[in-house]
């Protein structure tokens, strides 16, 4: 049933919209789609995760209102509610790295369970707000290495800490929900909490560390090879942009039927567009115009060979569905990196990503 369009996003103009993990490549994208819908954009984050970040690169402290603070700490996330009273909460902020979680697995935990927590918790006190879309990943499932994808009502799992603290935040939040959110009976309140749950996205300005893209970027423009791990492995690839529409509409329709929009929702490319790792190198190698790679034998911690999400929910019933092709993904990301590497100033880079905004709306 196609109920959005783009005009549903006009909900966030005027509107107050805070984004934990601000300063992190989703966040930051994030943070610029919302000033153009005309969201005044309050950024909380423990700091910037990576040297360059495109939070700074593309000067983005200077059109939000930028909040630095750890969302473990619940006394820091209730004073920043309550100074800015926010309608729309995005919750970003994570320790989002597989390999590292298995070398800090008690940190990981307690930045993506207990922060998500910290988070909901301070929502809870903050009757200003009115629409919670908590992102996890789609690694919150118990993976079962099967080729169909995974849907909203599978079981949360994950073998490695990364992504069973995702599953743990998916339960944590549902918790929330039927306790306190999901019904003004017994002194609870009324208030959307959807869960959104994305592939692996790709984009300008991602330096993020072990992450596939910036690893191959980093290495094509030094002429060096890039060293993969599991080049047969499929993930769910998809251009950042992607996933953002999803959570931007998610938000619009929390605010009008809390209950009906509350719950798990999946973001991923079509079954045609997922490729392998090896794929991916492949075309970013093509599209920035040469570059090697080579296959790591050494022994290595365990990754998901096999991801996959099912979308046919959010195509269905949110009308969301993918509108770039695998290779516009790939073209748009090498395109800003290629800018960025001309030694491309902080308004061009921004300029970029606003023009790709601006292309992509025209798509919904």
């Amino acid at each position: 049933m196609a109920l959005l369009g783009c005009g549903m996003l006009k909900s966030y103009d005027g509107a107050t919209v805070l984004i934990t993990g601000h300063t992190g490549f989703k966040g930051s994208w994030l943070s610029l789609w919302l000033r153009k819908l005309g969201a005044n954009v309050v950024g909380y984050s423990v700091g910037t995760p990576s040297t360059p970040c495109l939070f700074d690169v593309a000067g983005i402290a200077s059109d939000i209102v930028h909040v630095q603070g750890d969302i473990r700490d619940q006394r820091s996330i209730d004073d920043t509610f309550q100074r800015y009273q926010p309608n729309f909460v995005f919750h970003l902020a994570a320790q989002p790295l597989v390999r590292l979680s298995y070398a800090e697995p008690i940190e990981t935990f307690e930045t993506n369970v207990l922060g998500t927590l910290r988070v909901l918790e301070a929502a809870r006190r903050c009757p200003s707000v009115r629409a919670i879309v908590n992102v996890t990943s789609d690694k919150c499932y118990e993976n079962r290495e099967w080729v169909w994808g995974y849907r909203e009502d599978d079981p949360m799992g994950g073998h490695d800490p990364y992504s069973a603290s995702k599953g743990c935040a998916e339960l944590a939040a549902k918790a929330y929900y039927r306790s306190f959110f999901g019904s003004d009976d017994r002194g609870g309140r009324l208030l959307g909490l959807a869960s959104a749950r994305a592939g692996n996205v790709i984009g300008g300005g991602d330096w993020g560390l072990d992450r596939l893209v910036p690893d191959c970027i980093v290495a094509f423009h030094r002429g060096e090879k890039v060293i993969l791990r599991h080049p047969e492995a499929v993930r769910p690839w998809q251009h950042v942009l992607e996933p953002l529409s999803g959570y931007l509409k998610l938000g619009a329709c929390l605010i009008s039927d809390p209950k009906r929009w509350s719950g798990g929702w999946n973001f991923g490319p079509t079954g045609q567009e997922i490729v392998t790792v090896g794929q991916l190198v492949e075309s970013l190698a093509c599209s920035w115009g040469e570059g090697k790679w080579t296959v790591e034998s050494e022994h290595q911690l365990h990754e998901a060979r096999w991801l996959k999400l099912d979308i046919s929910k959010a195509h269905i019933e949110l009308d969301w569905a993918p509108r770039l092709s695998f290779q516009q993904s790939v073209n748009m990301t090498v395109h800003w990196y290629k800018s960025y590497y001309n030694e491309a100033d902080s308004l061009h880079l921004r300029h970029i990503i606003e023009e790709q905004i601006e292309f992509y709306d025209k798509l919904i």
